[in-house]
């Protein structure tokens, strides 16, 4: 990293936003850290936006419409094509917006038809399907990107199956079941419902580790963030106080387990081998969101809902380096290497 980069690191270690600068006096808006380049994508729910925010300059460089309520996002491993799911606001949304990343601009509006609320998504290998939640149905619906032709269904038997996470070969999801107080194992091949293991009270955020043999899942009423160990269904607990434990972010290499508290306002790290609390982040008056990594494996954005901004995040020495602008109330989002032509 450059010498100024690494200068930021160490002025600035406790973060304080909202337009407030930084704990050292200097103020990092509209900041990532030399020599990055690409483009981060936010959602943002309030303005049914999605904004591209190029690294190299720290600018927005395109906005484009989504369907209402934009909530998740996903790349393409090319970084060529977004998708996110239209949540809904005040009613419910049924439909995918696919965005062509070179350009900043929304290509395709996918309807889902009865499968209404689509909220966590994820590309599957190949990068020709995504697999998303259609939480009113309790359902993983599998999409194709190109025609939004809805090729398989996999029912959950559970309410409000929010967020999914995937294995890295794409045959193994699992759910977050708000409603019914599970996380459920489904299998892509034969598209079944494998089993259901009971979780702590409204388990929202769900992820698994790239070989399928743990599952973490966030609790909204008992703020317990819980591991199963998916070869016997036994479960322990990796933490507690949260707020409200909004996602479970896994480095790719499932070394770390990364937390944005929404409600408690702190992003906590947690070593996966033995799950010692690394250490943590505050953001007062930031909520923080959603959370992606860059491929140098070192650099994490964290939307701030609370703000309308993305803090740029060093997960080594855990300090914020950058802050960048986005949309109202940002959740949902994701990088990609390409840059947007002007």
């Amino acid at each position: 990293m450059s010498g100024k980069s690494a200068k930021v690191r160490r002025m600035c270690s406790v973060a304080l936003i909202g337009g407030l600068g930084f704990a050292s006096g200097q103020d990092l808006r509209g900041q990532a850290p030399d020599g990055m380049t690409g483009t981060v994508i936010v959602l943002n729910k309030g303005a049914a936006s999605a904004t591209f925010i190029d690294l190299a300059t720290g600018e927005i460089a395109a906005t484009s419409e989504t369907g209402a309520g934009p909530h998740e996002l996903v790349v393409s491993s090319d970084g060529r094509v977004a998708v996110g799911t239209d949540y809904g606001a005040q009613s419910d949304g049924s439909s995918l917006t696919v965005f062509d990343v070179g350009s900043g601009s929304r290509i395709a509006t996918h309807d889902l038809g009865s499968y209404t609320r689509p909220h966590g998504i994820v590309y599957l290998p190949g990068d020709s399907l995504v697999a998303v939640t259609a939480e009113r149905a309790g359902a993983v619906i599998l999409v194709r990107v190109s025609d939004g032709e809805i090729v398989g269904v996999i029912e959950t038997e559970a309410r409000g199956s929010h967020m999914v996470g995937v294995t890295a070969d794409g045959e193994t999801m699992w759910t977050g079941d708000i409603g019914s107080n599970t996380v459920t194992e489904l299998r892509r091949s034969d598209l079944s419902r494998v089993r259901a293991l009971a979780a702590p009270e409204q388990p929202e955020a769900v992820n698994v580790t790239r070989d399928g043999s743990r599952v973490f899942a966030g609790s909204n009423a008992t703020g317990l963030v819980t591991a199963f160990n998916t070869a016997d269904g036994s479960s322990e607990t990796v933490a507690e106080g949260f707020g409200w434990p909004y996602r479970m972010f896994l480095t790719p290499d499932d070394d770390q387990l990364i937390v944005p508290d929404l409600r408690g306002e702190v992003v906590r790290f947690f070593d996966l081998d033995g799950y010692a609390e690394l250490g943590s982040l505050s953001f007062p008056g930031g909520r923080p969101q959603g959370l992606t990594l860059h491929p140098d494996g070192r650099h994490l954005f964290l939307s701030l809902a609370g703000v309308g901004q993305v803090a740029v995040i060093d997960i080594e020495t855990r300090t914020v380096v950058g802050e960048l602008e986005s949309g109202p109330t940002p959740d949902g989002i994701a990088y990609s290497p390409v840059t947007i032509r002007r």
